[in-house]
């Protein structure tokens, strides 16, 4: 089998060229490689490639500067998933696209489901909607898998900038009133092997009783508050020297961003149950070996 993955400088993306060693041939691509601004060019890629499986983790993910750059988010997050269907369903070749818990408006308090109506709020969450739109509506095999609160030990994210700030101030001020599941890109790998590790038949099956759409996170839920605090105690923990001495709770008016957030981001994970037979760790099980990478990196 081979897989190619999409966008592996990111987070998803390196995650994924990693842990799926040894389920076949991992063709990594990068932007250079396989430019999604380039539309023209992508099924000429592919081809070159010639995969078995496509593994598409790479987007547009600068939430608030794409409500400035709405063009190119659905360029990215839209269109490009869009041929990269297309190309799929021409070679029947399975496709893995990954969304996001932004594709809902977060009214409510019960987790989403994969069948709720989205109602994103940001030109992001639309965008990616809109990708998600594209490929269904291509005739691939597709899964679409909306994750939500993606951090890693590396790149830039909730979790290395709160790392930041916590050496440099004494007070850190975290937005309590947005609740979701953060979830590793290391805990999104290995439930991505898991979807694959039988072989493509398998896959297509559940997939089809997945009905093309799968939410996957870490179990239980959080608020942005929350996971600071856990960040902040788990380093100290770890021997790592901060600044900070108090992480206060605000609400989400008093940090007010271009792009609209949705307050409740739980995600349903009884369909990755159901259908693939994953449970996913809990949230604070999940981020521990990311704190671990972290403070190895801090300390020395």
């Amino acid at each position: 089998m081979r897989i190619l993955i999409t966008g592996v400088t990111g987070q998803v993306g390196g995650a994924l060229v990693t842990r799926l060693q040894g389920l076949g041939t991992v063709i990594p691509v990068d932007e250079i490689t396989l430019d999604l601004t380039k539309l023209s060019a992508i099924a000429e890629t592919l081809d070159r490639f010639e995969p078995d499986l496509v593994i598409n983790p790479a987007a547009y993910t600068m939430v608030d500067k794409a409500e400035d750059e709405a063009d190119l988010a659905m360029r990215i997050n839209a269109e490009a998933p869009g041929v990269l269907a297309r190309w799929a369903m021409n070679k029947d070749v399975p496709l893995i696209q990954f969304s996001t818990d932004y594709v809902y408006d977060g009214r409510g308090e019960r987790p989403w489901r994969e069948d709720d109506e989205p109602h994103p709020l940001s030109v992001y969450g639309s965008s990616k909607l809109a990708g998600d739109n594209k490929v269904r509506s291509s005739g691939c095999c597709f899964l679409i898998v909306r994750t939500s609160w993606v951090y890693a030990a590396r790149g830039k994210n909730f979790l290395r900038t709160i790392a930041r700030l916590a050496q440099e101030r004494a007070q850190l001020r975290i937005v309590a009133d947005q609740v979701g599941a953060p979830t590793s890109a290391a805990l999104i790998a290995d439930a991505v092997r898991a979807m694959i590790a039988d072989g493509l038949g398998p896959f297509r099956e559940r997939r089809n009783q997945a009905n093309g759409i799968i939410h996957l996170a870490a179990s239980g839920h959080t608020s942005w508050h929350g996971f600071a605090c856990a960040i902040v105690e788990g380093l100290k923990h770890r021997g790592v020297r901060l600044a900070v001495k108090e992480v206060v709770p605000i609400h989400s008016i008093e940090y007010p961003t271009p792009a609209k957030r949705p307050h409740n981001s739980r995600l349903d994970l009884t369909r990755l149950h159901t259908v693939f037979g994953i449970e996913p760790p809990h949230w604070e099980a999940a981020l521990a070996p990311q704190l671990d990478d972290l403070a190895r990196e801090m300390i020395t």
